[in-house]
């Protein structure tokens, strides 16, 4: 496959008859493009399926990064193309493959059966590519892995999924994402792992592998004492008239959602309280006050977790790679690891484990 966003002009002359050039024992000409070399094996659930010819890498690259950003729109600013230039490449991809990649649902694109298996051959195809460049650079990366993210519950267990990558794994642990995105940009570390957050579309990420781990419903964490805790299910609205606990304003991701999600329930949240550390929060809801939660959230020590009716509010986290990093072209792995740790909490909280189970398109890298 050539990585070429240029194609060449100007005239050609006419092309042989496929007929007359010598074919060499095993292997195959190809009599509509003369490309032989440029044929790719894809696995499909019947086996092995030579197809696209004229697959490129910035191909594999479109395919990827409309995926990871869930939106033609995002994924051209981020590659630095038109929106109408992505949509072509898709279009000859998926002309190429012989199907559509993607659903276009309210929720962004989405990919079809046929989009998640050529998304898993591009990203190892791609991942492969990265970690061919990087063996044949000078750069020693032989060194630590650095991982960053804000305080998260599967923390340990991701840490120890990692040194299966790099015995020497080193964590930074800050109180926001939009701060991991910092060090991430600026070299400081080399994977990490954080929730969206208001601004993250205006930032370059390139050089970075991005990749959504899962679409996280917030559960309420209410006091166990409160009338509404004997309920499965809880309206926000009802929740108008109490004292919240958040994060620090500068901490708080995804505020505009987080108001954006009241405003619909009806009333501006009254934020009392503002502290990162878990435990002063745990007791400020067994005290009387309500937060969001994480969803593998545990009840106990006073408080409840419970889910919000609709799930007004939602998530995002991704798994970031830099691809000069010491597990460059492993990227794959990495979310490998990710997903393996985030598994590990989700029997916290049975109804998020209902949840989960009932709901295979909030994390469907994780089928």
């Amino acid at each position: 496959m050539r990585d070429s966003s240029v194609e060449p002009r100007g005239a050609h002359p006419p092309a042989p008859d496929p007929r007359a050039l010598p074919q060499a024992p095993g292997r195959m000409i190809d009599r509509k493009s003369l490309c032989p070399d440029r044929r790719v094996a894809v696995h499909s659930e019947g086996g092995y399926k030579v197809f696209m010819p004229e697959l490129e890498l910035r191909h594999l690259r479109a395919v990827r990064t409309i995926a990871e950003e869930g939106s033609v729109t995002r994924a051209a600013t981020r590659l630095g193309l038109t929106q109408p230039a992505l949509s072509a490449q898709l279009r000859t991809v998926e002309r190429l493959v012989g199907g559509q990649l993607f659903d276009r649902t309210r929720n962004g694109c989405v990919p079809t059966d046929l989009g998640r298996r050529v998304l898993g051959t591009a990203r190892l195809v791609l991942d492969e590519m990265a970690q061919l460049m990087a063996n044949t650079r000078e750069t020693d990366r032989r060194g630590p892995l650095i991982f960053g993210c804000a305080p998260i519950l599967y923390f340990a267990r991701l840490v120890e999924g990692l040194r299966a990558l790099n015995s020497d794994v080193r964590a930074e642990v800050r109180p926001s994402s939009a701060e991991i995105v910092d060090m991430l940009e600026a070299g400081q570390v080399h994977v990490a792992l954080f929730e969206f957050f208001d601004g993250m579309h205006a930032r370059d990420l390139a050089g970075i592998e991005l990749r959504k781990l899962v679409t996280e419903p917030a559960f309420v964490a209410l006091p166990e004492t409160d009338p509404l805790a004997l309920l499965e299910e809880v309206d926000l609205a009802d929740l108008a008239d109490r004292d919240w606990v958040t994060p620090p304003k500068q901490h708080i991701g995804s505020r505009t959602q987080m108001f954006q999600a009241c405003a619909d329930a009806g009333f501006v949240p009254r934020l009392t309280h503002h502290t990162g550390e878990a435990s002063m929060a745990r007791g400020l809801v067994a005290g009387g006050c309500v937060s969001f939660a994480a969803a593998p959230s545990r009840t106990g020590e006073g408080i409840v977790i419970r889910r919000l009716r609709g799930m007004p509010l939602m998530t995002d986290i991704f798994v970031a790679t830099r691809r000069d990093s010491p597990v460059a072209g492993r990227a794959h792995e990495v979310f490998a690891c990710a997903a393996e740790a985030y598994r590990s909490v989700l029997d916290r909280n049975p109804e998020y484990r209902k949840w989960w189970d009932a709901h295979p398109e909030a994390h469907p890298e994780f089928n």
